[in-house]
């Protein structure tokens, strides 16, 4: 069983300091099963996390502390995800934990069947005027969500992902 998957992670928000929006590479990989599709997708947001737990601290250290960017760099180096939450929270009194999941898993686009409304003008026949009819379609779009994925519960919270005939 072969499993398509194509990525493109972005953020809407604009980090102070970077001249341009954060984003990452799209791309399409066959993989061999589904548990390949999921450990992929794990790591993909751990990496997020790892990517963005850093740059929190990187450039709180440049923005707040004043120091450059190379003294941020050599103060970070070699230190593990609790020292940087360390520095987080005891130099600017953030906890990192409750930072938007946003930032700290990521976007994941999924296709999801969504129920939308509108109105339309109809003419019915032997009337003069128009009425309004509220009408409603299920289309199916791209939804952006920010959760976590490592686990079992976004699985069964969206079985259709993996499911064969998807």
């Amino acid at each position: 069983m072969g499993r398509a998957m194509s990525t493109v992670l972005f953020s809407k928000g604009r980090v102070n300091g970077l001249k341009e929006e954060q984003g990452f590479d799209g791309r399409i990989v066959l993989y061999p099963s589904t548990q390949n599709l999921k450990d992929y997708l794990s790591w993909r947001q751990a990496d997020c996390h790892i990517n963005n737990l850093y740059n929190t601290v990187f450039w709180m250290l440049v923005q707040r502390s004043g120091l450059t960017p190379v003294q941020a760099q050599d103060r970070l180096q070699g230190t593990l995800a609790g020292d940087k939450n360390e520095i987080l929270f005891s130099e600017f009194n953030i906890n990192y934990n409750n930072e938007p999941l946003m930032y700290r898993k990521g976007t994941v686009l999924i296709w999801q069947k969504v129920n939308e409304v509108t109105t339309k003008k109809i003419k019915l026949p032997k009337e003069t005027e128009e009425q309004e009819i509220e009408v409603t379609r299920t289309r199916t779009k791209v939804v952006p969500l920010h959760c976590d994925i490592i686990g079992d519960q976004f699985w069964e919270e969206y079985p259709e992902i993996l499911a064969e005939d998807s």
